[in-house]
């Protein structure tokens, strides 16, 4: 047992320049590392004795789960479901179930049958009662997704997608019961108006909430669980009034997370306006003041996922290491880990390699206008805590909220010359909502991808015929303006709007199978750090493409010949130049005042 406890140390040792032959490539890199675990308080951790990796993986989660050992005794850093905090109470797994199927939107929820809401509201009775303990019992923030999400049904969803006949016997059987048990907050949120249940009608429309804070957020909710839709300021004071939100201390708790889970999950299930994407997008701006601004001539803001990539490899770190080799600086922002994928994260990578992720935005900057680095990344946690402190609340909604999508048009820090957002994307309608939040920001350039997972990895896989229908992978939409002229001060003849699904195969590529990662952060960092030293294959090509596409179609100076900007990011890898950005980083951020 103790042995599995503590592995043998994984190595990534210094990466050390030697002479070759090869044409194409100045140097050949060699890795020869070693990451050192060390366990104190019950935290795993890797301590860096030198730079490369060869990693061997500590312990995969599965052998967590057979040895029945809790977070708080082991963290194993190369899988990224380890790297959510033991703090965070679980939710119930069988509420969370019902919440996947009926906490999304009008065509997409999926009615309960009768007897999973049974099964549901038995759980949620006795839950109410004292009667189920830790993981078992049902939280708040259920409570109040689950039951705005029925509500919602009721009120504003089409006929297929609003209550079943099994729901309905379901709910008669059991709200005569729940009604006796469940605090004011969540029954107001079950029946707003009193039109709903029947019984206990009369607490719903009476209901005001505690303080100034939580009626403004009831006033809103009221609109919101009807199915309608709110202004910019009203979404605006409502996230400033309630966040961050206070969980160690339930005393200072300035609302509800019942009434806080409904909101967000309610404002997604109507779909937001647009009014309503650019308050959340907007909201949290200036909470450490104004950004800073990084003397640099062109900067590229990476929204990914927040939420990771649990399959595939996810390239971005090392396509940002690549393009900062031409002075297109990058800047990352994410977080370490995020529901409800939990999937692999830069912050996870850079974490792994023995990074400093505790930047400020100013530090950051800093980065970003050093010639031996050019890239940053930048953590939710420092840069807008507001947002960083309802994670564990986005775990127990189960859906994502509309922050998953505002979040990845930030600026956390701005640049004195051309400006550019690249965001990924999934589910179709979501990029012109995208592309709208950039120009709000505006920027020069946009770009939306819908890459792998919905991140923004462009792979070189042949699109399969059996595909699923809708926008295909590697489909691509933007704008880039054709002067100097900021995207807020253009009269829309000035920007051009382009659309495009990218063949890797065009542009001189092999069809490959992408490379898989299945949550193993190691295997992600050997994958892009073998890429990165020149070797060739899957994962050097997908650095590639990303690197030139991104330039080409954001109108970067050089990348006018797709050609051109693609061969310029194989010369940033094959001399070695984009792997030592990597270990600069690495080294420098560490030394960030």
């Amino acid at each position: 047992m103790r042995a599995l406890l503590s592995p043998e140390p994984p190595s990534i040792s210094y990466l050390t320049p030697t002479r070759t032959t090869k044409p194409r490539s100045i140097f050949h890199w060699k890795i020869q590392t070693s990451l050192r675990f060390s366990a104190r308080n019950g935290d795993c951790s890797i301590r860096p004795r030198s730079m490369c990796l060869n990693v061997k993986s500590a312990l995969d989660s599965a052998t967590i789960d057979q040895l029945g050992l809790p977070e708080s005794d082991i963290r194993n850093p190369s899988v990224s479901p380890s790297y959510r905090s033991w703090k965070l109470p679980k939710p119930n797994q069988t509420v969370l179930d019902a919440q996947a199927r009926v906490c999304t939107g009008p065509t997409q929820t999926k009615p309960l049958g009768e007897e999973q809401a049974l099964k549901v509201l038995d759980t949620i009775l006795r839950s109410a009662k004292g009667e189920l303990k830790d993981q078992e019992e049902v939280s708040k923030a259920q409570l109040g997704a689950f039951f705005a999400g029925m509500t919602i049904r009721a009120n504003a969803f089409p006929e297929a997608t609003q209550w079943s006949d099994g729901e309905r016997r379901a709910m008669n059987k059991f709200w005569p019961l729940l009604v006796r048990v469940l605090p004011p907050d969540v029954l107001f949120i079950a029946d707003p108006e009193g039109s709903i249940m029947g019984i206990g009608g009369s607490v719903g429309p009476h209901y005001v909430g505690n303080g100034p804070t939580e009626m403004r957020l009831v006033g809103a909710l009221r609109e919101v669980l009807a199915g309608g839709h709110l202004g910019y300021e009203e979404v605006q004071g409502v996230l400033r009034d309630v966040l961050p939100l206070k969980l160690e201390d339930k005393k200072s708790a300035g609302v509800s997370e019942s009434l806080l889970s409904a909101f967000l999950i309610g404002q997604r299930m109507n779909r937001e306006t647009d009014r309503e994407l650019k308050a959340y997008c907007l909201a949290f701006d200036d909470e450490l003041g104004s950004q800073p601004v990084a003397d640099v001539r062109s900067l590229t803001h990476y929204g990914e996922p927040y939420d990771g990539n649990t399959r595939y490899f996810r390239s971005t770190l090392f396509v940002a290491a690549v393009r900062s080799c031409y002075s297109e600086s990058c800047l990352l922002h994410g977080v370490e880990w995020m529901p409800p994928k939990g999937g692999i994260t830069e912050e996870q990578m850079l974490k792994f390699m023995g990074a400093n992720t505790q930047l400020s935005p100013l530090q950051a900057k800093k980065l970003l206008e050093d010639d031996e680095v050019g890239f940053a990344y930048l953590s939710q946690r420092e840069a807008q805590p507001s947002l960083h402190s309802i994670i564990g609340l986005r775990e127990h909604i189960k859906k994502r909220p509309p922050l998953a999508t505002s979040e990845k048009v930030q600026q956390l820090v701005r640049a004195q010359g051309r400006e550019a957002i690249i965001a990924g994307f999934f589910h179709e309608g979501y990029e012109e909502p995208l592309l709208m939040l950039m120009r709000r920001r505006g920027v020069h350039s946009g770009l939306v991808v819908k890459g792998e997972e919905g991140a923004l990895s462009m792979t070189t896989k042949s699109r399969s015929v059996n595909a699923s229908k809708g926008l295909p992978v590697n489909y691509c939409s933007g704008f880039r303006s054709l002067s100097a002229t900021s995207a807020l001060e253009l009269d829309g003849v000035s920007r051009e709007n382009f659309n495009i699904v990218i063949n890797a195969k065009d542009y001189g590529f092999e069809p490959t199978d992408t490379p898989r990662t299945d949550r193993s952060v190691s295997r992600n960092i050997e994958l892009g750090l073998a890429a990165l030293r020149g070797e060739k294959g899957p994962a050097y090509d997908r650095i590639v493409l990303n690197a030139g596409i991104a330039d080409h179609l954001l109108g970067c100076d050089g990348a006018e010949d797709i050609f051109s900007a693609l061969d310029r990011a194989r010369e940033a890898i094959d001399s070695g130049k984009a792997l030592n950005r990597l270990l600069n980083y690495i080294k420098i951020s560490h030394k960030m005042k």
